[in-house]
């Protein structure tokens, strides 16, 4: 399966990781060749390619990021997330919100948002996993924004799929929101236990759960 990885995929990956200098760190689970969805904060445009890049080559291989159609679409990142990390592309913010929830009032966006759930549950397929920012934007990395409600709504499409939480840690800093030039620092990446949604939970009780496992996996002395 490596031989599916793209060349410049892998020199990415090790300038990513050199760069990063990302120490990565499995709590709860141990890479496996099976279907997942990997949801974690969002502070960097070098978030997905450090998580991916933290996978072992296997299962790079079958690991694609979700990422915003908008800023991903023109030019050379688009040849970057399509070609060569095999991205999906989707509406910044219509996965993660899945059209403002099933209760909107606004019929085109509740089908609009319904749609990239079925897009991206077709992109698994019965091979793939996923790395999914549950927030839908970047934030600032001091905290973790609230979790929109595309988690739960995939994860009810795909309850055969397991849920890792994970944690990055400082990639912010190292390329600020704003910023083009990235600063080598020491980063973390720390995988957690799977989850599910649970039979009697509902959405707001999932989504609350899954956020406070991401934030369960930060360092102390980093909150």
């Amino acid at each position: 399966m490596s031989d599916k990885i793209h060349p410049l995929a892998r020199i990415i990956a090790a300038f990513a990781r050199g760069l990063s200098g990302v120490q990565v760190r499995w709590q709860g689970c141990v890479p496996e060749p099976r279907q997942r969805i990997y949801f974690a904060n969002h502070t960097s445009h070098l978030d997905f390619v450090v998580l991916w890049s933290a996978l072992p080559v296997e299962l790079r291989a079958r690991t694609r990021p979700v990422a915003a159609k908008d800023y991903w679409q023109a030019g050379f990142r688009s040849f970057l997330a399509q070609r060569v990390f095999r991205a999906v592309l989707v509406e910044r913010g219509a996965a993660a919100r899945s059209a403002r929830d099933e209760h909107s009032e606004d019929e085109h966006s509740h089908t609009k948002g319904f749609a990239v759930i079925d897009q991206l549950a077709e992109a698994m397929g019965e091979r793939d996993s996923l790395i999914f920012f549950p927030e839908g934007t970047r934030c600032a990395g001091e905290t973790v924004g609230e979790f929109k409600s595309g988690l739960y709504h995939l994860a009810k499409r795909r309850p055969d799929v397991e849920l890792i939480p994970a944690y990055l840690e400082n990639l912010n800093r190292i390329l600020p929101k704003g910023e083009i030039l990235p600063v080598p620092l020491v980063s973390v990446l720390t995988f957690g236990s799977p989850i599910r949604v649970e039979g009697n939970e509902n959405k707001h009780e999932f989504l609350a759960r899954s956020r406070a496992a991401v934030l369960s996996l930060r360092r102390k002395g980093n909150e």
